[in-house]
C-alpha cells in the first residue's frame, strides 16, 4: 500500500506512548499543540482519536485542514488525515488502544461510544 507513512515513522509511532499534533484554525495563526495517543496496526495503518469528542479543539482544527503536523521523537511530520469512522477501522483502533494503553486512565474516554466517530487515519502528504 503506497498511502502509508514511511516505515521509520510508523516504527516511531508504534513505540511512542504519546505524540503531539499541531493544528491551526487558519493558515496565518500560530499552531496549537496537543498531546495525543497514536496506535499502529499490523497493516501499517496509524490511527488517532480524541477522548474529548468531536468538539475538542485539536479535532475540529485537524479535520478542517488539508494537513496537520505530528511530532514524534523530536521529528515533525506533515500528514493528511482521513476519516476512519467505518466499523472495521474503529474496531481496529479500539483494539489497539485497549492493548497499548491498558493501564491508562484515559482509556475509558477513548473507547466511549460518542468518541468512536472521531477515529482518524494518518497518511503521508501526496508528493509533488
Amino acid at each position: 500500500m503506497t498511502d502509508q507513512l514511511p516505515g521509520d515513522v510508523l516504527a516511531q509511532l508504534r513505540d511512542a506512548q504519546e505524540i503531539q499534533i499541531e493544528t491551526r484554525p487558519a493558515p496565518d495563526v500560530p499552531p496549537h499543540r496537543t498531546t495525543i495517543w497514536v496506535v499502529v496496526d499490523e497493516q501499517g495503518r496509524a490511527f488517532i482519536r480524541t477522548y474529548r469528542g468531536a468538539t475538542s479543539r485539536w479535532y475540529r482544527e485537524a479535520i478542517s485542514n488539508e494537513s496537520v503536523g505530528i511530532l514524534v521523537d523530536g521529528q515533525r511530520v506533515e500528514v493528511r488525515l482521513e476519516d476512519a469512522s467505518d466499523a472495521e477501522r474503529v474496531e481496529a483502533c479500539s483494539a489497539l488502544l485497549r492493548s497499548k494503553y491498558a493501564r491508562a486512565s484515559g482509556l475509558r474516554g477513548m473507547l466511549a461510544e460518542e468518541n468512536l466517530p472521531t477515529t482518524l487515519e494518518l497518511h503521508p502528504l501526496p508528493s509533488g
